[in-house]
């Protein structure tokens, strides 16, 4: 009858993921009983060298399994481990061989579901053997522990009594007994005839005068055999209990490691449907994320930086408060605060009280809120405050801008209509407004393109982080990142773009805003008030008035100062209108559209879409699995089938 014999080297010092092992992986032999098999492959994996290489290396930590399946055969498995050595045979051991080949012993001594064959020849001292002391530490009550004789025939003539003594229990005494076995001689192996190894054991035990008084059940491999079932049944039934729940515990801790792994991604549909899985992910978490309902999962709590709206939120403000107090060159002429005139700047801050205001009647800024890193003592102000990543240095922008001067605005006016005057006569060129809001607005590029590059660097590290806490297998998150890369910084791209864009178009004034003309007016009457104020006197019956007599003394202007003057209110007026649709434009559509929440945003790249335009190379490059990780697989699935089996078993 023939045999199916099959060969693999288990998880060892190279592991079952090493390439090398897959050519005899799995591989079948086919053999007769009785036939010997050269494995080269097998030695060569396991490191093992060819005695005709003059390689010196006997052992390996790797071990080599041979299954043999047919209806005649023992459900028993057997360990051949090598003998204890103390010192190495030239040519065939090695010193580095023996603390390898005694852990190996005591490692199979250790397991308490084992049986332990103590194999001894028949004609050496048995109390030398040190692997009956090994045997004593591991199983020091002997329930575990057969003692086994080989090479009777040699024994020394005048010797037998002493091997019948320990047979029969009479010294050396172990609680399972001793078996004797007899193999084949070299003489009948050299032979060449077809052997009956049973019938001639049996005929040398029924023959040798002293072998024969033995008990039939306790010689040759028949009985050894029967032995050895028997033990082994009362050992898995003491062990039965613990065997059940070693088996469920090794259930669950494959399908984890299975499930670990993740699906299969082997196929093109398998790679599509688990980036489908993470691009839906990723989405979900976006839409919470925009949505701010950071309660609704885990992450948020984990990774602060994955709360997406808030972190927008509070550059938005830092953003709004730099072009606020750092936004103009120039700070602009401002009457005196008094509680009469705190109307004249609450259309340009809200709300306000005299205390909001400092003695520069410039607004205090919101500490509390830590909306600003900047003060408005700094002679350089920054316009970043979250951090590069390398791959994006090419695409932001980090500068600073000089602190805008706190007085002097009429004089630098006059300058600049000095320069630009003509034959006008209480007019001038519309030009004029032009070049003054270019200069009172330079520092809107640097801030925009600041805000822009924080805005960039939120959302990239939102990508970033997010996906790695969809994607538990780092290597592809690192390659999906990669290649999500071309299109995220093309994201990027449109909003930087955006935001230069909007700064040309806002140093070219023009507005249909009737906010404008209010503040104009505003401005008028604010002037006018100042120069009535030491006129004001208090009347019982009406308040604050000032006498139509004292009209006639308010200081006259020159027309070069009336045109100036005029130029700043304008100025003035126009800015506030112009500096808040810049912050409102450059968060609308340069960040909000482009990066935040636009159809085709940077959060949006990672979608159903993007993966299903993603090429078979790109799929496998992405989540493909390697080598190691389909065997890892197929190993894991192939032990949870034979650990459901063997629960199912165990369960009748």
């Amino acid at each position: 009858m023939s045999e199916s014999q099959d060969t693999e080297v288990p998880r060892g010092s190279h592991g079952l993921g090493d390439p090398r092992h897959l050519a005899i992986i799995d591989k079948l032999i086919e053999l007769q009983i009785g036939d010997s098999v050269e494995l080269p492959q097998a030695r060569k994996v396991m490191g093992i060298g060819d005695p005709s290489s003059g390689s010196k290396k006997s052992f390996s930590n790797d071990i080599l399994k041979i299954e043999v399946v047919g209806p005649d055969q023992q459900h028993l498995s057997v360990v051949d481990v090598p003998g204890i050595f103390r010192n190495p045979t030239e040519g065939v051991t090695t010193q580095t061989d023996i603390p390898i080949i005694r852990a190996m012993v005591e490692r199979y001594l250790g397991n308490s579901r084992s049986v332990i064959l103590a194999v001894i020849p028949a004609n050496v001292d048995i109390a030398t053997q040190e692997i009956l002391m090994m045997a004593k530490k591991f199983d020091a009550h002997g329930q575990r522990t057969l003692g086994v004789l080989t090479k009777p025939d040699l024994v020394d003539e005048g010797a037998e009594d002493n091997i019948l003594n320990l047979m029969r229990g009479m010294t050396h005494k172990m609680k399972l007994g001793w078996c004797m076995v007899k193999n084949p001689g070299q003489k009948d192996l050299n032979s060449g005839a077809d052997i009956d190894r049973l019938a001639l054991e049996k005929a040398f035990f029924k023959d040798d005068a002293n072998w024969s008084k033995l008990d039939e059940d306790s010689v040759g491999v028949h009985s050894l055999r029967l032995r050895l079932v028997d033990l082994l049944t009362t050992t898995v039934r003491k062990e039965f209990i613990h065997v059940r729940a070693d088996v469920i515990q090794n259930l669950k801790d494959c399908e984890r490691k299975l499930k670990a792994l993740g699906p299969p991604r082997e196929t093109k549909e398998q790679q599509q449907r688990f980036l489908f899985d993470l691009a839906t992910r990723f989405q979900e978490l976006t839409t919470r994320a925009l949505a701010a309902h950071y309660g609704s999962d885990d992450a948020f709590d984990s990774e602060p930086s994955l709360r997406l709206a808030n972190a927008v939120v509070r550059r938005n403000r830092t953003f709004s408060d730099d072009v606020l107090y750092h936004g103009h060159t120039m700070a602009f002429e401002e009457a005196v605060m008094t509680e009469n005139m705190a109307e004249t700047v609450a259309d340009e801050y809200g709300e306000v009280e005299a205390d909001d205001f400092d003695q520069d009647n410039r607004r205090k800024p919101d500490v509390s809120a830590a909306a600003s890193m900047n003060s408005v003592a700094e002679k350089e102000i920054v316009t970043r405050y979250h951090a590069n990543f390398d791959e994006l240095d090419d695409l932001l922008v980090d500068v600073k801008i000089p602190a805008n001067q706190g007085k002097g605005i009429i004089q630098w006016i006059e300058k600049v209509y000095d320069d630009f005057r003509g034959f006008e006569i209480g007019t001038f060129d519309p030009s004029l407004i032009t070049a003054l809001l270019k200069k009172q607005s330079s520092n809107w590029m640097s801030l925009a393109l600041g805000y822009t590059s924080d805005l960039i660097s939120i959302i990239h590290t939102y990508i970033c982080h997010s996906i790695k806490e969809i994607c538990q297998d780092d290597q592809i998150a690192v390659v999906l990142r990669s290649v999500m890369m071309d299109q995220v910084t093309e994201r990027y791209k449109r909003a930087m773009e955006q935001a230069h864009f909007i700064v040309n178009v806002e140093v070219n004034p023009m507005t249909c805003n009737h906010y404008f003309a209010d503040n104009l007016e505003k401005c008028k009457s604010q002037r006018m008030k100042s120069s009535l104020r030491s006129k004001v006197t208090f009347d019982k019956k009406y308040g604050q008035i000032v006498r139509s007599s004292d009209l006639d003394h308010i200081s006259s202007m020159s027309n070069l100062q009336s045109t100036v003057q005029q130029l700043h209110d304008i100025l003035k007026s126009y800015y506030k209108v112009a500096r808040k649709r810049f912050v409102d434009n450059v968060c609308m559509q340069a960040a909000e559209y482009h990066l935040v929440r636009g159809p085709d945003s940077a959060v949006r790249v990672l979608s159903t879409s993007f993966v299903s335009d993603l090429k078979p190379e790109h799929l496998e490059n992405i989540v493909g699995e390697d080598a190691s990780t389909k065997m890892k697989r197929a190993d894991l699935t192939l032990q949870i089938e034979k650990l459901k089996k063997a629960k199912c078993l165990l369960a009748l």
